[in-house]
C-alpha cells in the first residue's frame, strides 16, 4: 500500500508517516525542510518500508503533479493521500499584510487543492482510493489572531464538500474523508510568524501529534466522512452550531491569552518565506510534552463505536429485560391471593 503524505517533515504529518510505515505502507513524504524529511524517511524505513523523499512547496501546484508522478513511478498507484501541510501567522487583523494571507492561503487552502488534484488524476482512472484532508475545530469555528489559518481551513471545507457531491454524482468509489484535530503539540509554535506579546502556544487541552495520526491511519483504512479528534474540537463545532454569538463573546475574552504564554516572544525567524527545518531536524513534538495528552478518549471511542454501540444495546436491553422480570414478580403475589 501507498501513502503520500504532505507537511510530512514535522508535527502531525512526520507522526502520520511513522504510523503509516509500523502499519506496513510505503510513504511518498513532501514537505519543504529537507532535514526533516530525511528524518522522517529513516524513521519509515527503520521499520522496513521505503520511503520517496520529496522536496517541495505544496503551494507549486506543478511540482505537486509532479511528485504524485514521481511516486507512482518509484513506489507504485497511491492509494491514500494525506493533505496536511499548513503555514500560519498568529496576529490581529489589522497588523496582517496582504502577503502574508496570500502566503496562508497558498500553503494552507490552495496545498490542499492541488495535493486533491493531484490525487483524483490518478484514483479517478482506477476508481479507487481515499483522500485524507487534516482539519481542524477551526475549520468550523474560527478563533482570534489566526485569522489567514482559520480562513484557510473554513475554504477546504467549501472544497472538499463540493467534490463528495461530484464523486456521488460520478458514483465514483474514490472517498474522500476529513479529520478535525485539537489543539496539537507540534513545533509550528516555535517557528509560526507571531506579533503576540508571549510566546505562541496551543489552546489547551493539548495532545500529542501521535493522537492525530492514529485518527488519520484509522480513516485512510476505514473511510468516513469526518471524524472528530478531542472532546475540544466537538463541543467547538457543536458551539458553532447553536451558540456563534456566545462563542464570539467568549473568544473575545479568553481567546487572546489563550494562545501565548507568559514567556515573552523572542525575535526570530519563522517559517513563512522558508522552512527553519531545512538544516535541523525539528521531529514530531513541540515543546509542550508535559502538557500533552497521550490519549483522546472521544476519538477512541469513535473508532470503536460499533462496539460501543454493542455494549450500549447489550446494557439497554440487560436493564429492558431486568425492569419487566422485576414487574412481573411484583405482580405474581396479586394473582395468587
Amino acid at each position: 500500500m501507498i501513502v503520500v503524505i504532505t507537511g510530512a517533515s514535522a508535527g502531525v504529518g512526520r507522526a502520520a508517516a511513522r504510523a503509516f510505515a509500523q502499519d506496513g505502507w510505503d510513504v511518498g513524504l513532501i514537505a519543504r525542510g529537507e532535514a526533516g524529511l530525511e528524518g522522517a524517511a529513516e524513521e519509515v524505513r527503520a521499520h522496513g518500508r521505503r520511503a520517496l523523499v520529496l522536496p517541495l512547496d505544496v503551494a507549486d501546484a506543478e511540482a505537486v503533479e509532479a511528485a504524485a508522478e514521481r511516486v507512482e513511478r518509484e513506489l507504485g498507484p497511491i492509494d491514500v493521500w494525506v493533505n496536511d501541510a499548513m503555514e500560519s501567522v498568529f496576529s490581529p487583523v489589522a497588523e496582517m499584510t496582504a502577503d502574508e494571507y496570500r502566503r496562508v492561503t497558498e500553503v494552507s487552502y490552495l496545498g490542499y487543492v492541488h495535493g486533491t488534484l493531484a490525487a483524483l488524476r490518478r484514483m479517478r482512472v482506477r476508481d479507487r482510493g481515499v483522500i485524507v484532508q487534516v482539519w481542524s475545530a477551526l475549520a468550523y469555528r474560527s478563533i482570534p489572531l489566526q485569522s489567514a489559518y482559520c480562513g484557510s481551513k473554513h475554504a477546504i471545507v467549501g472544497f472538499t464538500d463540493s467534490l463528495r457531491c461530484e464523486l456521488i454524482h460520478d458514483n465514483s468509489h474514490v472517498r474522500i474523508t476529513a479529520v478535525h484535530m485539537p489543539a496539537l503539540n507540534t513545533p509550528q509554535f516555535g517557528w509560526v510568524r507571531s506579533r503576540l506579546p508571549g510566546r505562541a502556544q496551543p489552546v489547551p487541552p493539548i495532545f500529542e501529534p501521535e493522537v492525530a495520526a492514529r485518527a488519520i491511519l484509522h480513516v485512510a483504512k476505514h473511510p468516513r466522512r469526518e471524524l472528530f479528534v478531542g472532546g475540544s474540537t466537538l463541543l467547538a463545532v457543536w458551539g458553532q452550531k447553536f451558540l456563534p454569538n456566545v462563542l464570539d463573546w467568549y473568544l473575545g475574552r479568553t481567546g487572546y491569552d489563550a494562545q501565548q504564554t507568559r514567556e515573552p516572544r523572542a525575535n526570530r525567524a519563522d517559517n513563512i518565506d522558508a522552512p527553519l527545518d531545512e538544516r535541523e531536524d525539528r521531529g514530531a513534538r513541540g515543546r509542550f510534552e508535559g502538557q500533552a495528552r497521550t490519549v483522546a478518549p472521544v476519538l477512541e471511542l469513535s473508532i470503536h463505536r460499533r462496539a460501543v454501540a454493542a455494549v450500549l444495546s447489550l446494557a439497554v436491553t440487560t436493564l429492558a429485560v431486568g425492569t419487566l422480570l422485576r414487574r412481573d414478580a411484583e405482580r405474581s403475589p396479586r394473582r395468587s391471593s
